[in-house]
């Protein structure tokens, strides 16, 4: 009886800290909040969709940036807000580090980016700080904690999603891999990942991109296939994807040439699934759906023939911790 009393007892006092309670939530909005993390002010961008008007604990997505951008940068160009109105869930843009005022922040990542990985910047540590300050303000749904981001800030996401998978219902990737420097994540995790095989920056078969930034330094980036085989493999999922998908371009608009593959790695252990995204046609480096200019000249074609929003929150949906 003594056992059984105990695990009923952890188990409620891990229900009270998943769902966090407060008098008072943030009102619908956006807000921006500042932090002293190791000795560095850091900040985040806040967006609170209107179901918060029913305070009601809601889950949350953290949209780490790019490298060499910013959180308002990355909350513009990804429309992450609109999606975030529609699904009801909290949006949450943290700001890197290491750079000229708020311009060109990077992520530690591992054995990536710029300054913030070569100076050994603790942005594990100022996630788990940024959810902990952000939970203190608001109601929200600590079994719904979910990662995306963008490049770097893809390899942030997949770094926190790894060392941190206690907190973490799912994660998503655009455009970037994995630098992380180990990788045993304690519990099985829910990953899409989205990527073009045209992607010039961080390259679909993996090896070093482009001079990056004015130290002429060179990224070198793990191959897509050889992340979902890695982590197809911490989740024991079946070697073959259970279905594949094949998607096209609208015709007679700018995403007619594009295309989109969708694999779907499923019977995993616990119930989680890896799916990939392959796109192609042309497709560059960014994130599908977003700003359909957003320097072109920089991040090649974008496109819609998928919305990552949309695709991720439905993958995510479906998953908590």
């Amino acid at each position: 009886m003594r056992t059984v009393a105990s695990r009923l007892c952890a188990f409620l006092l891990i229900a009270i800290a998943c769902v966090t309670a407060h008098a008072a939530t943030l009102a619908p909005g956006d807000y921006e909040f500042a932090l002293v993390r190791d000795g560095l002010r850091r900040s985040y961008l806040v967006h609170v969709p209107p179901q918060a008007a029913a305070a009601k604990a809601l889950p949350l997505v953290v949209n780490f940036h790019g490298g060499g951008s910013n959180a308002e940068v990355q909350k513009a160009y990804t429309r992450m807000d609109a999606a975030a109105d529609r699904d009801g869930y909290i949006a949450v843009y943290p700001n890197g580090s290491s750079g000229l005022g708020n311009r060109f922040l990077t992520w530690n990542a591992g054995t990536c980016c710029g300054p913030a990985a070569a100076l050994g910047v603790d942005d594990v540590g100022f996630t788990h700080a940024v959810l902990d300050d952000l939970m203190r303000r608001t109601a929200v749904d600590g079994t719904r904690i979910y990662v995306t981001g963008l490049s770097n800030g893809a390899m942030m996401a997949y770094r926190f999603a790894a060392e941190a998978a206690e907190r973490v219902a799912a994660v998503a990737g655009v455009a970037g891999t994995m630098a992380t420097q180990r990788f045993s994540p304690s519990r099985a995790m829910p990953v899409m990942h989205i990527h073009s095989t045209g992607d010039h920056i961080a390259r679909y078969h993996g090896g070093f991109g482009p001079s990056w930034a004015a130290g002429d330094t060179r990224i070198h980036h793990l191959a897509v296939e050889e992340l979902i085989r890695r982590w197809t493999g911490a989740n024991a999922c079946p070697r073959k994807p259970a279905r594949v998908e094949p998607f096209s371009g609208m015709p007679g608009t700018p995403d007619e040439p594009h295309t989109a593959i969708r694999r779907a790695y499923t019977s995993c252990r616990e119930g989680v699934e890896v799916v990939l995204w392959q796109l192609g046609g042309g497709v560059g480096h960014v994130w599908p759906g977003g700003v359909r200019d957003f320097n072109t000249q920089l991040l090649g074609a974008g496109t819609a023939v998928i919305d990552a929003n949309e695709e991720m929150w439905k993958f995510f949906s479906r998953f908590r911790r």
